[in-house]
């Protein structure tokens, strides 16, 4: 995770965390902080062409909404 802003409350660790949870399913950098936005800014949707975001969720349960094509 080098290169990360070091400052700021535990950042680096919670991005690390999704990335744990998700480790059977490789999650990028980038990945986990579009979750981490989603889980800031609730009311907004992810842009995506990545189908593990049907899969990801925000809180550890909740469905992020996605913009994609089927």
């Amino acid at each position: 995770m080098r290169g990360l802003s070091s400052n700021g409350n535990g950042k680096q660790a919670d991005l690390r965390a999704l990335m744990r949870r998700y480790c059977n399913r490789p999650m990028s950098v980038a990945d986990a902080c579009l979750v981490r936005l989603s889980e800031r800014h609730m009311n907004g949707a992810v842009f995506t062409l990545d189908s593990d975001f049907r899969i990801y969720r925000r809180h550890g349960n909740r469905v992020i909404p996605v913009l994609m094509p089927d």
